[in-house]
């Protein structure tokens, strides 16, 4: 059993927003793998179980909001028993790499992704493939929560479409080969402007990063938990 984990914050008002990439990347898997399925409720997410060629597969959108996605994952961990540095992949927003651009690790440090970081502390370590997808930092003056929450320019839509589709198949070759060749495939190399002007090209490993909602009292949406102490 292969778990593929799209990040992201339940309920319409954060739909299609910058932090919830990682949503549109299961979602798009689900269009390819579990066409005209309802997904499930089950280890506080919504789940498909498909199959991506021959690998039985769980794909999971946590509906705990960002800041607790380590609930999710560690229950269904648990319940398949599944070995994390192998057969997890996370798919998560990344401010570090522009719009258009995604990048896969073996593992690495939560670099301020409150999301990532729940998920290290539920699983007791960094040791999980992720998939980043690019948003661009924030411009000047922006605050970076409001940034994430924010939807994506029109130009960021155009350079993120083709992204989407790329990080759903990157995932696809993380299922049949593993996450060596899904990095050799699939990692790009870019340069550290946006997709509103930055050139690619750039060396540079760009470090896990994000942003969450502020902390603060937030209405509970019907059969949802939202986050508290984010």
């Amino acid at each position: 059993m292969k778990l593929i984990v799209g990040l992201g914050n339940p309920g319409t008002e954060y739909d299609k927003t910058r932090h919830n990439a990682g949503f549109m990347v299961v979602d798009r898997l689900a269009e390819r793998h579990a066409a005209g399925v309802l997904p499930k409720g089950k280890f506080h997410a919504l789940v498909w179980e498909c199959r991506v060629g021959t690998e039985k597969c769980l794909l999971m959108k946590p509906t705990t909001y960002m800041n607790r996605s380590g609930l999710a994952i560690g229950e269904a961990a648990r319940f398949y028993k599944v070995d994390t540095a192998l057969d997890l992949l996370v798919v998560v927003d990344d401010t570090a790499v522009p719009c258009g651009g995604i990048r896969l690790r073996a593992e690495g440090g939560a670099g301020g992704h409150n999301g990532l970081a729940d998920i290290q502390q539920k699983l007791g370590g960094p040791g999980y493939p992720r998939l980043r997808v690019g948003i661009d930092q924030p411009p000047p003056r922006v605050v970076l929560h409001d940034y994430v929450l924010g939807r994506f320019s029109p130009e960021q839509r155009e350079a993120l479409e083709p992204a989407i589709g790329r990080g759903a198949d990157a995932a696809e070759c993380f299922v049949a080969s593993g996450i060596e060749t899904a990095m050799n495939r699939f990692n790009e190399k870019f340069s550290s402007g946006s997709s509103q002007g930055g050139a690619w090209g750039r060396q540079a490993e760009p470090a896990d990063g994000g942003g969450d909602p502020p902390s603060g009292p937030v209405k509970e949406e019907p059969g949802f938990e939202a986050w508290k102490n984010a």
